[in-house]
């Protein structure tokens, strides 16, 4: 049972046609790490870049929290955006994470994303104590989650909720809006829900448009967006995306199994606006060829050179 602001959890979203393409960065949290992340983050602000993440492994002791780490570099910047790629959902009850989220976006003018996933490592996440979660479980609180904090921003009247795995009573909503929703859905199941209630997509697995995980994941989403009359476009496609930047173009961009490896900003450039033009791509996020953080001289090329030229090149296609 649902009341409050809106009347279920689906209604109706036009899209917009072209929206702007996004580009960040994703880095480690290490507690270790903490001086140079706030360095690149700042570097990022300064060049440009839409967005960075950070990974949420609570029951990892070297880490940061990943949301006070959140709060505590969208501080330090003025423009750039963050999220949690992905939030550990089973660890964070919703309500509780609708308030964290709302309050940052009050905080920063709206600089944050709730990056969302239904849970993966859940030997790890038990060891926090949370109560472990079927497959199936895991997923239907997982929508049931992000519809509650949707309804628990924008303001208007209080809140009562009743759903399989949360209830609440009476709570209200934050005068903010609600973030845009990320998912990193990978089963059917999750990629119907972010289908149904999610604003964008980060592929799992770091699957690109030329995988077959990605060709035969999207269709999914789509179908689920369009089953409860949403423009399957509202639901953008951000993908990470590893890979090294270098001086000169490379032979082979991509590995025998088509798996993208890399190669000069020109390269880099013709790949990502054929992406975004031919393919449905809105974003992407950099990460270093072992998938951890690029370092500052790879980060300052994305950010000065590769993605510039991309949204260039891909308005000029566009008009």
């Amino acid at each position: 049972m649902v009341s409050g602001t809106a009347s279920g959890p689906v209604s109706p979203q036009g899209a917009v046609s072209n929206p702007p393409v996004v580009f960040g960065f994703g880095a480690h949290s290490a507690i270790d790490d903490a001086p140079e992340l706030l360095r690149m983050v700042q570097q990022a602000d300064r060049d440009g870049l839409d967005h960075f993440s950070l990974s949420d492994h609570p029951y990892l002791g070297a880490r940061l929290d990943a949301y006070a780490a959140l709060g505590f570099l969208l501080g330090r910047t003025r423009h750039i955006a963050g999220f949690a790629n992905v939030t550990n959902l089973p660890s964070r009850p919703a309500p509780v994470l609708a308030r964290t989220v709302t309050s940052l976006s009050a905080l920063t003018g709206g600089r944050v994303i709730l990056g969302m996933g239904a849970g993966g490592l859940w030997d790890r996440i038990a060891d926090l104590g949370v109560p472990r979660l079927t497959p199936a479980e895991a997923v239907d609180a997982f929508e049931e989650a992000i519809v509650l904090i949707k309804l628990l921003s924008g303001g208007g009247e209080p809140v009562t909720f009743h759903g399989r795995h949360y209830r609440v009573n009476g709570i209200e909503p934050a005068p903010v809006p609600a973030p845009p929703v990320w998912t990193g859905s990978v089963g059917p199941k999750s990629l119907a829900a972010t289908g149904r209630v999610a604003d964008g997509w980060i592929p799992g697995h770091a699957a690109d448009w030329l995988s077959e995980r990605y060709r035969t994941s999207r269709p999914i989403v789509d179908e689920a967006a369009a089953a409860v009359d949403r423009d399957p476009r509202a639901v953008r496609t951000i993908f990470n995306f590893p890979g090294r930047i270098t001086d000169r173009p490379v032979p082979a961009p991509r590995d025998r199994d088509g798996r993208w490896l890399g190669g000069s900003v020109g390269q880099w450039t013709e790949e990502l606006t054929d992406a975004v033009l031919h393919h449905g791509a809105s974003g992407f996020t950099l990460f270093a060829p072992d998938h951890g953080a690029p370092d500052p001289t790879a980060l300052a090329r994305w950010a000065q050179e590769i993605a510039p030229a991309v949204r260039e090149a891909a308005a000029k296609e566009r008009v």
